[in-house]
């Protein structure tokens, strides 16, 4: 048995920079993936259309036969002028970190209102504005990493209803109140799932922190509200992996000071695991829409308009007993991939292979 997607797109993805970003930013096409929308939270942050030019042509130098779609972190340096230059630049959207959720979220907002101008400008000039949709944890008011999710929607409409035209996506959506707030919203507002969120629940990431992640995966029922949409086939919902590498060490160990790394790493292996989890639960027919379609509808970015890397990826099902790698290496950078050791139902053909 064989599928075949037309350019599968990313369109949330982690790729640093340095020497670990020379391991990984191959591993979006090893993944099945020709486009990714590259997130900024880099350090420093990415907040200019320089940077993100920079950032960009760091990449392509890496490895030029994917698509990379640039962001810019929304931060108080960032003005509706840069706004209209990066507009004219290609950058496609600003990224949104309430501060101090996840990583290198240290420099992310307070308050939205003080960035309506900003707002303006992108709905002005058709930008996309990704949010991280949580708030920050607050014992007084009883706000912790499983609530922290649904507190966040009001801001949600509120933003909606402010900016009715601007393109919004709620990003790596982990319960069921926020895919239906997304459903209440106009067609303006679209939602990305990742493949880890619809594999694990809280008991997944509980004691064991390589499936600990920012937002955490939540209760079962939450799980179930994600595979059902996704096996709706309801078109503002796609994938996007929020693939987020950090060093065995850093995921591996916790101190009484120090929590271990949230994030998990699926970019290697991504493609055939979307296909193994929605295979998994009755929506293989659905694959090509949410590895594709529905995001690339959503984002304005159809195939043709793809300048690089576009190819038709090929997966087959395999047979029993075929498993994820240990790890990955490149030089003294080494990372351990989400599902490592496990079986996988279907692998990518590659070029030229029967």
């Amino acid at each position: 048995m064989s599928i075949s997607v037309d350019s599968p797109a990313d369109f949330h993805v982690h790729l640093r920079q340095g020497s670990i970003s020379e391991l990984i930013t191959p591993h979006v096409r090893k993944g099945g993936f020709t486009l990714a929308y590259v997130m900024p939270n880099l350090k420093p942050p990415v907040t200019t259309t320089e940077q993100a030019l920079k950032y960009k042509a760091d990449l392509e130098r890496i490895d030029p036969n994917v698509e990379y779609l640039m962001t810019l972190y929304l931060s108080p340096d960032l003005t509706p002028d840069e706004i209209r230059k990066a507009k004219k630049a290609g950058v496609v959207g600003v990224k949104s970190y309430p501060r101090g959720v996840t990583t290198n979220s240290d420099g992310g907002i307070e308050s939205y209102e003080a960035y309506y101008p900003v707002f303006e400008a992108m709905q002005e000039v058709d930008m996309v504005l990704n949010l991280h949709g949580e708030v920050p944890s607050d014992p007084d008011a009883n706000i912790h990493v499983l609530n922290a999710e649904p507190s966040f929607l009001p801001h949600l409409f509120k933003l909606h209803a402010a900016f009715p035209s601007l393109r919004i996506v709620l990003e790596h959506a982990t319960t069921r109140a926020a895919v239906e707030a997304v459903k209440k919203c106009g067609p303006t507002v679209a939602c990305s799932i990742t493949a880890h969120h619809l594999a694990l629940i809280v008991d997944n990431w509980a004691g064991q922190s390589w499936n600990f992640c920012k937002p955490v995966a939540k209760y079962p029922d939450d799980r179930q509200a994600l595979r059902d949409v996704v096996r709706e086939g309801h078109p503002r919902f796609f994938l996007g992996s929020d693939s987020a590498p950090h060093p065995p060490q850093a995921k591996s160990t916790s101190t009484p000071n120090h929590a271990c790394a949230a994030g998990v790493y699926t970019s290697p292996v991504l493609l055939p695991l979307v296909a193994h989890l929605l295979e998994s639960f009755g929506a293989l027919d659905k694959l090509e829409g949410f590895v594709g379609t529905n995001g690339r509808a959503f984002y304005k970015y159809p195939v043709d308009a793809q300048k690089h890397g576009r190819a038709v990826i090929k997966l087959r099902k395999t047979p029993t007993g075929n498993v994820v790698d240990a790890d990955y290496v490149l030089g003294n950078e080494s990372l351990v991939p989400f599902w490592a050791g496990k079986e996988i139902g279907w692998e990518i053909v590659e070029e030229g292979a029967n």
